[in-house]
């Protein structure tokens, strides 16, 4: 286990993969629970003490718009609550691997370069990935 979780913060990561990520299938909301992982995991930045996936969940400001989608709210399905697990458990997916952020441009839009002064590390289908600098955040490197 990667991190220690509850069975109501596996059912709150699965639910907000599926908010965050439905769209871009299994393996998009894989990578939007990596970036669920690390911001619990990472004790740098403005994740200081989220150190919980309840936390992070629920982080304000700075947390994730898929709590305020209809797709948040209800219960998880057997499938999302096995993806969940799966990155709870350490499973990672690139470009997630070390992200912090991630949004999805307007459009056919490029990703951005930077997002809150992190480097991209790259796209998958909307979304584009970002992590720290090397040395930032050395719980994800």
């Amino acid at each position: 286990m990667l991190i220690n979780y509850t069975t109501k913060e596996l059912d709150l990561a699965a639910r907000l993969m599926r908010a965050e990520a439905v769209g871009e299938g299994e393996l998009g909301m894989l990578m939007v629970g990596n970036v669920i992982v690390n911001r619990a995991l990472a004790d740098c930045l403005t994740f200081k003490n989220i150190d919980t996936i309840t936390k992070v969940v629920f982080q304000s400001p700075g947390g994730f718009a898929g709590v305020t989608s209809d797709l948040f709210y209800g219960s998880a399905t057997t499938k999302e609550k096995e993806l969940a697990k799966r990155v709870l458990n350490g499973e990672y997916y690139y470009p997630a691997t070390n992200a912090l952020w991630f949004y999805a441009p307007s459009g056919n839009e490029a990703c951005v370069a930077l997002w809150y002064d992190q480097r991209l590390t790259g796209r998958f289908k909307s979304h584009c990935f970002y992590q720290p600098y090397p040395g930032v955040c050395n719980q994800l490197h």
